[in-house]
């Protein structure tokens, strides 16, 4: 173009482009405004009897808020071009009232356990009775004698409440509970060894699990670790010639979590005991996973129960509330008294202790085993140990005459399946059982696992061979009914 001249044709051409950005843009923010000032008010739809009624159930606070929030994501949808139009007023609600069920939701909750692990630490492990529930509840919901002696009418310790009952039960002279076993453990060797070596067999330095291991938590407290013997194989010789004046303690671990099959040598706690009282020595012995009655009536392999550990001369004992126990998480300590009076002088109690629903779901759980047939019958985790395979078998046959009621769209079968003890306890050790398969036509059993996953009471259950399991060992009374419940709601979404 001559002298960088601009043809006047096209400036013409691009002024009239610009223009009718320029008038399109304007139009759409015209556009625009007009549909966000049909927008209601937040007080006037708060005024709504429907919306009132949300108020009064989530409160005043919850439901402006809900209702801010609502608006506020329309006319963000509107402004950014995603939405022509404001939602009806029904629609409104309808969010108004999502919003707030999503918020309201406890993240904690219960949920339905189908897949056949009955200590499940991922689902809490185990469970409470009815019985201890109401007595958690009527402690926790009024003042109590967590530390008052009511003989005396002054202050009291909120140990004494457990240890009459529980030397009862295991033969102990004194007790002591704290908020976990690995704190148990700790507080035992920080108190008893400090600095002092701490003589344990090289394969019975376990990790607990989460990465939390034996070796650290003997450092963490204080103690200096001696491993004798080899993985597989450790004899009382190896633990007489570890001993010397640096000595503080022997320790033994229960391999509740692993077994070492094989060519293998473990020292019995009998033996174990006499030779640290030779030298002058406690015994120290985690159990892991306590039990306080044989388990070998349920057909389980046996284990050693927190009463023999101590008639074979252990010191002291520890072992978890929440496993084969079947109460509240916490980790017990039984023993010698003069050994658990000093542990109650140590500083590090007071981080490690268990607060007043804790010593009340102990004690409530402690008393059912005050007598052994009424704990079968009483203790969640024990009733379904002690069910049988042809049990089992009765409850799917249960189940699926409720499926068969509700005339849901799906196809149940009875199937064979292993269930586990879990939690730590009973390592590879599998339960012959029974589950029901079920399959929804034109549906993944993934997507059917998925859907109950996320209900308002979750379901966890397995998937094998394509259709979802329930395993009924660990459903409890009337879960079955919330299942068909659930599984209707699907159902019904699908269709």
């Amino acid at each position: 173009m001559p002298n960088g001249r601009a043809c006047p044709c096209l400036i013409r051409r691009y002024k009239s482009t610009a223009q009718k950005k320029e008038e399109s843009r304007c139009a759409f923010v015209e556009e625009t405004q007009k549909i966000l000032s049909r927008l209601p008010k937040v007080d006037l739809f708060l005024s709504r009897p429907s919306v009132s009624a949300l108020a009064e159930t989530y409160s005043a606070g919850l439901a402006k808020e809900a209702v801010q929030s609502v608006l506020a994501e329309v006319r963000q949808a509107i402004l950014a071009g995603m939405r022509a139009d404001i939602p009806t007023d029904g629609e409104l609600e309808k969010m108004v009232s999502e919003y707030l069920k999503e918020r309201e939701t406890f993240h904690l909750r219960r949920l339905i356990n189908a897949t056949g692990t009955v200590l499940h630490t991922n689902l809490g492990r185990s469970i409470l009775s009815k019985a201890v529930s109401r007595h958690v509840a009527a402690v926790a919901t009024s003042y109590s004698n967590l530390e008052y002696n009511l003989e005396a009418g002054g202050r009291g310790s909120r140990y004494s409440h457990l240890t009459r009952m529980l030397c009862r039960l295991t033969g102990a002279e004194d007790v002591l509970v704290v908020n976990n076993n690995a704190a148990a453990v700790m507080l035992v060797l920080n108190t008893l060894v400090p600095g002092k070596e701490v003589v344990i067999s090289r394969g019975e330095l376990v990790e607990i699990g989460g990465f939390f291991r034996i070796p650290q938590v003997i450092e963490h407290s204080g103690g200096i670790i001696r491993e004798v013997g080899t993985t597989n194989k450790t004899h009382l010789a190896d633990y007489k010639s570890a001993v010397t004046e640096n000595t503080g303690a022997l320790m033994k671990v229960h391999t509740s979590n692993y077994h070492i099959v094989g060519f293998t040598h473990s020292v019995g706690t009998d033996e174990l005991a006499a030779l640290a009282h030779a030298e002058g020595l406690p015994l120290i012995n985690d159990l892991g996973s306590g039990l306080l009655i044989d388990m070998t009536r349920f057909g389980l392999p046996y284990e050693p129960t927190v009463k023999e550990a101590l008639q074979n001369g252990c010191d002291i004992v520890t072992f978890s509330g929440d496993k084969l126990l079947g109460g509240p998480q916490a980790g017990i300590i039984v023993g010698k008294k003069e050994y658990i009076q000093a542990m109650k002088k140590n500083q590090l109690l007071r981080a490690l202790r268990v607060d007043k629903m804790v010593i009340a779901a102990l004690e409530a759980t402690f008393r059912s085993y005050l007598d052994e047939e009424w704990a079968v019958r009483e203790v969640p985790v024990l009733q379904m140990l002690a069910l049988t395979k042809e049990d089992c078998y009765r409850k799917c046959e249960q189940f699926i005459a409720a499926l068969e009621e509700e005339r849901l769209p799906v196809t149940a079968e009875i199937v064979e399946v292993t269930d586990m003890v879990g939690g730590g306890s009973y390592p590879e050790y599998t339960m012959p059982s029974y589950a029901v398969a079920l399959t929804v036509n034109g549906v993944a059993a993934a997507e059917i696992e998925r859907r109950l996953r996320l209900m308002e009471i979750p379901v966890i259950a397995r998937v094998q061979h394509d259709k979802v399991c329930f395993a009924v060992r660990t459903i409890q009374e009337n879960e079955g009914l919330i299942i068909c419940r659930n599984l209707e709601r699907i159902c019904a979404d699908l269709a």
